[in-house]
């Protein structure tokens, strides 16, 4: 466990993301302890015959995907996936923000902002350093003053309206496999914890771990604990919840699309690159790295933000913009 904790330096680790990752890791062990009790409840309450229908899909089809892995039965193994364009197409926070412009949270020039940094994410296939603080910056702006239940309630409608038909079938299948194993499977990512753990719920999967946004008294501050949860804090997430589960890195598994994530995938004993970036894969074949490409080429270069209040425009031209950029260079 030690030399492949080394394969992540902690030297890449601020305070504040090994802040942010160590307040993921307890977020997502409090929410499924949470959820585990409404869970007993529910089914303490409900009447003894009845079988509770699980709703998974893909088992069939992830078991013939990984014939040989995951191992059935090894308790000590978990599987930590990204969100953004590895389960999810797209980045799960701009659809977010769209959703809240929707529900007036916020006014048309932060909502052609959004567009215009989905437009980059969805053709550029990376994550800007500076459209992510931008992104941060605007959502800590939004939610300041607003209640956590109140945002909770939200995403739960904005999940089916614009992530739900965006989720990767073949992604969905792999965090499936690992759950026929009998393994905890977890969503880490950079968007806000109680958007992430939506989705995990909404997928049937254990949890997620995601950025710590502050609140008092169950109000946002507008202050996030640590940072974001990206780059290396995702690694620091993923560290702290793997000690405080009991588990082992070296049996874990770990799946996602951008080089951003090498800290993280370098962390377990299986890495996996989906859908990767040019950067990934490159280094996950110079690391006999699986890889698994759901994407096609249609899929690859579609925008994916409709149009809305009149800014579907506004997110075609950006998207055309890089297009034609890309093309020139």
């Amino acid at each position: 466990m030690s030399w492949l904790s080394w394969l992540s330096p902690r030297r890449y680790a601020t305070a504040r993301s090994v802040r942010a990752g160590e307040a993921a890791a307890e977020a997502a062990r409090k929410s499924v302890q949470e959820q585990e009790a409404r869970d007993l409840r529910e089914a303490q309450e409900s009447a003894p015959a009845e079988a509770p229908a699980t709703g998974k899909p893909g088992r069939k089809a992830a078991r013939a995907a990984e014939p040989e892995f995951p191992v059935p039965g090894d308790t000590r193994a978990a599987a930590f996936f990204d969100l953004d364009n590895t389960v999810m197409q797209g980045a799960a926070i701009f659809h977010f923000g769209r959703g809240l412009y929707k529900r007036h949270f916020f006014r048309k020039r932060e909502l052609a902002r959004f567009a215009w940094q989905q437009a980059w994410f969805r053709l550029a296939g990376n994550e800007d350093p500076a459209h992510i603080q931008d992104a941060r910056d605007s959502a800590l702006s939004i939610v300041k003053g607003h209640r956590v239940s109140e945002l909770m309630s939200v995403g739960e409608e904005i999940y089916d309206e614009y992530m739900a038909e965006r989720i990767w079938p073949g992604t969905r299948a792999l965090a499936q496999a690992h759950l026929d194993a009998g393994q905890k499977v977890w969503l880490v990512t950079a968007a806000p914890v109680e958007t992430a753990t939506i989705i995990a719920r909404r997928l049937g999967l254990t949890g997620a771990l995601g950025t710590v946004a502050e609140s008092v008294g169950g109000v946002y501050t507008g202050k996030l604990v640590g940072e974001m949860l990206h780059g290396p804090a995702k690694a620091e997430a993923v560290r702290a919840l793997v000690a405080a589960e009991g588990l082992e890195l070296s049996r874990c598994a770990a799946y996602s699309d951008s080089a951003n994530d090498i800290p993280m995938l370098s962390l377990v004993g299986h890495p996996c690159a989906v859908n990767p970036d040019a950067r990934l894969r490159r280094h996950a074949r110079e690391h006999d790295w699986r890889l698994r490409d759901y994407r096609t080429g249609r899929k690859a270069a579609r925008v994916g933000i409709p149009a809305a209040a009149g800014l579907g425009a506004l997110a075609g031209g950006a998207a055309a913009a890089v297009a034609l950029h890309r093309r020139r260079r």
